[in-house]
């Protein structure tokens, strides 16, 4: 022992490995304990005794015989175990939510196919750690750093290891994976097996159990540079999958000149989804390993394609393969894709991409979660055939209306999906669930990612029950629905299946959404094997009663007292009326469905008018939510949820909190209100929740049986709330709630609340109009702060955008106060906007472009200075005649009458009393609110209310 610590001392002096080197990029640097936030402590005597064993025996670890399986049981498990990680699953949980997954590595190409580790809490893993023999050297060999960095980033994990024990590596893992990068890209740390001594409290601080738990990889990947040339796993893959399309459908279209428009889209979307299906089975292990890209090989590559399609299909049982009329199955067999001519080079461009080298993807670590993110932008898209049967490729109208398509974070699937379908789990068990399945629905379901969490949910529910009460028990028998694996219990593919077409129900208008729930669907079915050799039936379910195609909206009653013959087959195709007790009888023979889940569709009728007149004017004939003012869709889809609910049945939306103010959401706030329908709000404030677009939203969860309470909680730090820290909660009567706006109130200025609602006179009982002020979406080309007169015709003003003084005529300029130039009973112009608008009696109309070029050349010039920039807004949505207007159209005509100006945010009571001076507010939080009197009952001037 005594000789050991010498070596240990001498080795500190002497050794070729520095102690500690830490790269990021390519510069080293040096840790600091600050960094960490941690607190030191030494290391524990099994690390000590584990260096000074490696120490002793150095050469002959590094000797070529010493392999990776006797390094991790000698010296990586008991390391791991020192740092807290519960190794070999001695507290018995469940195969998904035991803290370290082992991993039997296959070596394909000279990578094996699975990270050695993956470490993990709650379910979902922190990061992987790689094992390589003490013969590889990690600090100059590159292959393991490619290894590493390649699972980490199809995982999203930003973090991951490589350690041969002699040295760790940690990555930094959030860039793309290129084959040829140097093995220090990305390289945040460095340690030698003496660190695991000398600087245990760092190691400890970062990657024990606790500390993980707490967040400390989080903090680590802060504290990091940023990074370069990133691209995350889903937006890389995104570019890809958009690629293969538009080269699939530019040749079909070329080589299938009978191709219809319909016919192409399905051919692409069906083409796509096959070979991402059966890649993924690849790296499972379900398929034969290179049987996609060894179809490459021949002279007809769509030919052999089909071969394998047709195997997976007597393989499979599902409607992704399904080419012949078969009894049992519910959709019709694909009889077009076989027919396709698609030239090889395509195919093989495709293919090849799939593979190491071309290939940064590791398949097996690209869950069905990433997946479904990639989908969800990828269906925003569609496929339009010209009159030359060219193909091209463009937004749908909804999405191009939005800004673009946003994926529901997972934490609000879970917590959904938790407080909807894991509240009717309770007190039940499997057996009673066969007698009574929990159905659940999304009626909107996209790419499914409501459906995923609900089924794994379910999948986690019924393992863990089956592990609590006697699992040997349960593994018996013809059909046990688990079986054991080392340490721990699995479902069987029976069991899963069972599961899936049991509980789990979806629908969509858009077909090639509904194939895509579907695929991500079977994908999680697959997702741990297990069994497969050991099945004589095929594997996967036909979802064809699960998963439908319809207008959720519109059902049959659509085309009462109207000639169906008035609809051609492709307005048809496009309402797609749904009937839902047709298509789900046995959902129906029980009142309904027990949970409706999900995330619906947010479209302001303006934008529904320009493609779908008729069904606006059917909704509000339809629905009580639909009959007031400028509705959101959203609010209909709560209704209709309401409908398909069983009488003991739940609701979980992620939705906009506006209807709770807004006039248009009276009569569902009236519905929900009267039925006592309210369980539980979340609502997120001005917390941001989808990433990339800016949108108010909250969670609602309504019952269909009455309530007497609203369970309320306010959260003003979203990061913190997702780690589990609630906001303000509160539990509201619903004998105060009622159709009026929901003001909902928590924490210390609840009871100021109370009172100023028992006012008798309110502002709203004397105001005619309360509006913003308007939104252009480019304030740095609309609005000049900087300005100087030159004469009564033009006005020199300061662009920010262009960075230089421009004349523009004063006629087109209209002057803007702020909210912090508004003092009582006084306001000073700070600003002048450029309004290319025309106002008369409160009505603004958008001047045309002949119309400014004419009459203010000036502008005129000014605006094709910046046209790119204008049209670019909101990822193009203004690329059209009108690409000059403002961001948002609403409130452009109130400003030039009387009014009262209030700022946005102020210390004091201010306000000021515009009659005649038509100044403008520009947005809200930089401006603030007009306000109008209503003319009758009301026999004081505006200024006296000032």
């Amino acid at each position: 022992m005594a000789f050991a610590r010498f070596l240990i001392n001498f080795s500190l002096t002497f050794s070729l490995n520095s102690p500690i080197l830490q790269f990021t990029g390519e510069t080293p640097r040096e840790t600091s304990m600050s960094e960490q936030n941690s607190s030191t402590q030494p290391a524990p005597p099994e690390v000590v005794a584990l260096v000074e064993r490696f120490t002793g025996q150095r050469a002959a670890y590094r000797a070529g015989k010493y392999n990776e399986t006797q390094l991790r049981r000698d010296f990586l498990d008991p390391l791991f175990e020192a740092l807290g990680w519960d190794m070999t699953n001695r507290k018995n949980y469940s195969e998904r939510y035991r803290e370290v997954i082992h991993e039997v590595s296959v070596e394909v190409e000279g990578l094996s196919k699975a990270a050695d580790y993956a470490f993990q809490s709650g379910g979902s893993i922190h990061f992987f750690v790689e094992a390589k023999k003490p013969a590889v050297n990690i600090e100059t060999n590159p292959e393991p750093a490619f290894q590493i960095r390649r699972y980490a980033w199809s995982a999203k994990l930003p973090v991951s290891i490589v350690t041969d024990f002699e040295q760790m590596a940690v990555y930094d893992c959030r860039a793309k994976p290129v084959l040829g990068d140097p093995v220090h890209l990305g390289r945040a740390n460095l340690y030698s097996y003496l660190d695991y001594v000398d600087k245990w409290d760092e190691i400890y601080n970062l990657f024990s159990y606790q500390a993980v738990h707490q967040g400390s990889l989080d903090q680590f990947v802060v504290s990091l540079k940023g990074k370069r040339g990133a691209a995350d796993v889903d937006d890389a893959f995104l570019v890809e999958m958009e690629r293969w399309r538009e080269e699939l459908a530019r040749n079909l279209a070329l080589r299938n000149p009978s191709l219809t428009q319909r016919d192409i889209n399905f051919s692409v979307q069906t083409t796509i989804d096959r070979i991402i299906f059966l890649r993924i089975c690849e790296e499972r292990g379900i398929e034969a390993e290179n049987a996609l890209r060894d179809a490459t090989d021949g002279k007809d590559v769509y030919g052999d394609l089909l071969v394998l399609f047709k195997h997976a299909d007597k393989k499979y049982n599902s409607g992704l393969f399904h080419f012949d009329a078969e009894k049992g199955q519910s959709s019709f067999p694909d009889t077009l894709t076989p027919t396709l001519k698609i030239d090889d080079k395509v195919l093989k461009d495709i293919l090849a991409n799939l593979y190491y080298p071309k290939s940064p993807y590791a398949f097996k670590y690209i869950s069905a979660d990433i997946l479904g993110q990639v989908y969800e932008r990828f269906l925003g898209k569609v496929i339009r055939l010209t009159a030359g049967h060219q193909a091209k490729v463009e937004e749908k109208p909804e999405v191009r209306k939005a800004g673009g398509v946003y994926y529901t974070p997972t934490y609000i699937v879970e917590y959904i999906v938790k407080n909807t379908v894991g509240e009717l789990l309770k007190g039940k068990d499997p057996e009673s669930l066969q007698a009574s399945p929990v159905r659940a629905l999304d009626p909107a379901c996209g790419s499914g990612s409501f459906l995923l969490g609900a089924y794994q949910y379910l999948l986690d529910w019924h393992l863990d029950w089956y592990v609590q009460n006697d699992p040997a028990k349960w593994a018996k028998g013809k059909t046990p629905p688990i079986f054991e694996i080392r340490n721990g219990w699995q479902l069987t593919m029976q069991k899963k299946k069972d599961i899936l077409t049991r509980h789990i129900f979806g629908v969509d208008i858009d077909a090639q959404a509904v194939e895509v729930t579907k695929l991500s669907l079977l994908l999680k079915v697959v997702e741990n094997p297990g069994q497969l050799s050991l099945l004589g039936e095929r594997i996967l379910p036909d979802l064809g009663e699960n998963i439908k195609c319809g207008n959720s909206l519109i059902g049959p009653d659509y085309y009462d007292n109207q000639q169906l013959a008035m609809f051609d087959s492709e307005e048809q195709y496009r309402v797609n009326a749904f009937d839902w007790q047709k298509s789900f009888p046995k959902a129906f023979a029980k009142g309904g469905f027990d949970a409706v889940i999900g995330n619906p569709p947010y479209i302001r009728i303006q934008a529904l008018k320009e493609w779908a007149p008729t069904e606006v004017e059917f909704y509000k004939k339809k629905y009580k939510a639909a009959s007031k003012g400028n509705y959101d869709i959203y609010v209909v889809f709560v209704e209709k949820g309401l409908s398909l609910l069983n009488q003991s049945g739940r609701l979980g939306f992620i939705l906009p909190h506006k209807f709770f103010n807004a006039q248009y959401g009276e009569p569902i706030r009236s519905l929900i209100s009267s039925g006592k329908h309210l369980s539980k709000i979340v609502h997120f404030g001005d917390q941001q929740v989808f990433e990339g677009a800016t949108t108010y939203i909250c969670l609602m969860f309504l019952q269909k049986f009455g309530n007497l309470s609203l369970s309320f909680e306010r959260v003003d730090n979203l990061s913190k709330w997702i780690s589990g820290v609630m906001g303000q909660t509160a539990t509201i009567s619903l004998e105060k709630i009622s159709s009026a706006e929901w003001n909902f109130t928590v924490g210390e200025n609840s009871a100021l609340f109370d009172k100023l609602e028992k006012i008798p006179t309110k502002l709203g009982d004397i105001s005619e109009k309360i509006y913003q002020g308007p939104i252009t979406s480019a304030d740095k080309i609309y609005l000049f702060k900087s300005f100087r007169n030159n004469n009564n015709l033009t006005t020199e003003v300061f662009s920010e955008e262009l960075n230089e003084w421009v004349q523009i005529e004063t006629d087109l300029l209209k002057t803007v106060i702020r909210s912090g130039s508004i003092k009582r009973y006084l306001a000073n112009p700070t600003a002048l906007v450029l309004y290319p608008y025309e106002v008369e009696n409160s009505e603004a109309r958008l001047l045309t472009l002949s119309e400014i070029q004419s009459k203010y050349p000036l502008a005129w010039n000014y605006f094709n200075k910046n046209k790119k920039a204008l049209e670019n807004r909101e990822k193009g949505k203004f690329k059209s005649d009108g690409w000059y207007k403002f961001g948002r159209t609403q409130n452009l005509g109130f400003w030039e009458q009387p009014k009262i100006m209030i700022p946005y945010m102020i210390t004091e009571l201010s306000a000021y009393c515009d009659l005649s001076d038509h100044f403008y507010f520009i947005n809200v939080t930089t401006g603030g609110y007009g306000l109008v009197l209503k003319s009758t009952g009301n026999s004081l001037q505006p200024k006296f209310h000032v």
